[in-house]
């Protein structure tokens, strides 16, 4: 029996591990849809493009879905706090995602040139917005959110949607943005050839360098200008959670900490900058599965750095930073800990598995010349 200590790090890691799936998977969907517009200049292109995602962008989203549902179980107090006091920004994300499967199923049914251009730009929308409000959400994580609770733990936030919207905040959306959108190019330039692979190429070498500029901004500005969060008091890991058990205070720098208390940490963002510049110089050489693989590196070392930094705060409060969520605090029991790894174990084999199954079935160039031949059969 695993003690209550590991099962809250491994339900940190494994949270983790779901959002960089996310991240990776129906990431490269995301950022295909954001390109859409740009990459395909006809119907006949953009068609070809909707048809390297279209049959698997909804087993993908399994990721975003099984992500959310985990940390519902295994951190109600972050779920419940976070969908409360981001209840606007998480509402916009999903009317945004709405645009996905109603664009999918209904753009090519109706041969009308302002039809399907609409629909070309509402998947635009369905993969460009959630990307930059989940980045806005985890740069006002690390800024602290404005929330606390009462001695009975019923929250209250004193924050507004548009508070969202500040300058940090909107620079951690360019950085998510970026990051999937070059995670995309690079899957598409597996997929495509011609005009539509020239100009994908194009696309991954802009958003691989903007994703490399705008984190290195995030970091920097991180370490000048952003107080982080300390716990003063004795934790005790094992102990059953509670909140309010724990004295935290602000200091300057304190995101850094964790790099000079565990040196290999640095390695993180290390590896974030040299995936990145190996993406963009494969894709400059023109080997785009290898760019793929460095992009999708590139994704979880920064979402990585995100968990290092904060480490083991989740969701620190600006308001009351007592009120703070941690690892060691705002979990589930041990037995609801205990029986989701073993589900975990069973199940996340079996969606990895299908998954490859499936994009080794359907794998191969999707060209303007198939869609025309294959019109009826095809998205």
């Amino acid at each position: 029996m695993l003690e209550y200590a590991t099962l809250k790090l491994i339900w940190w890691l494994l949270v983790g591990v779901l959002l960089v799936g996310f991240a990776i998977m129906d990431g490269h969907d995301m950022g295909v849809g954001t390109l859409l517009p740009f990459v395909g200049r006809n119907d006949l292109e953009r068609r070809a493009v909707i048809n390297t995602v279209a049959p698997h962008w909804d087993g993908n989203q399994v990721w975003f879905i099984t992500a959310g549902g985990a940390i519902f179980a295994a951190w109600p107090l972050v779920y419940a706090t976070a969908f409360s006091g981001f209840y606007w920004a998480m509402m916009a994300a999903l009317w945004a995602l709405f645009f996905r499967p109603v664009g999918f199923d209904y753009r090519s049914k109706i041969q009308n040139p302002t039809w399907r251009a609409t629909w070309d730009w509402g998947l635009f929308v369905g993969g460009a917005v959630p990307p930059i409000i989940f980045g806005v959400a985890f740069g006002n994580l690390l800024q602290g959110v404005p929330f606390r609770f009462d001695d009975s733990l019923v929250s209250t936030y004193t924050g507004s949607f548009w508070q969202l919207l500040n300058p940090f905040g909107l620079l951690a959306g360019v950085v998510s943005l970026s990051m999937l959108t070059f995670q995309g190019a690079n899957y598409l330039m597996m997929r495509s050839e011609g005009d539509i692979y020239r100009r994908t190429r194009v696309a991954s070498l802009i958003f691989g360098a903007l994703t490399l500029i705008t984190f290195g901004l995030a970091g920097l500005w991180l370490s000048k200008g952003i107080d982080g969060y300390v716990i003063t008091s004795t934790v005790n890991p094992n102990a059953m959670p509670d909140p309010l058990d724990k004295t935290v205070v602000r200091e300057a720098g304190a995101w850094l900490a964790n790099y000079g208390h565990y040196p290999w940490t640095r390695f993180v963002p290390t590896t974030a900058f040299l995936a990145g510049a190996l993406g963009l110089l494969f894709a400059w050489r023109n080997r785009p599965g290898l760019a793929f693989v460095a992009s999708s590196v590139t994704c979880a070392a920064i979402i990585g750095t995100a968990g290092v930094s904060m480490f083991p705060f989740v969701m620190p409060s600006s308001l009351d930073p007592r009120s703070s969520l941690t690892v060691w605090d705002s979990v589930s029991s041990p037995l609801t800990l205990g029986l989701m790894l073993g589900a975990t174990v069973v199940f996340m084999p079996l969606i990895v598995f299908y998954t490859a199954w499936a994009y080794t079935v359907m794998w191969g160039k999707v060209t303007t010349d198939y869609i025309r031949t294959h019109d009826k059969s095809v998205y």
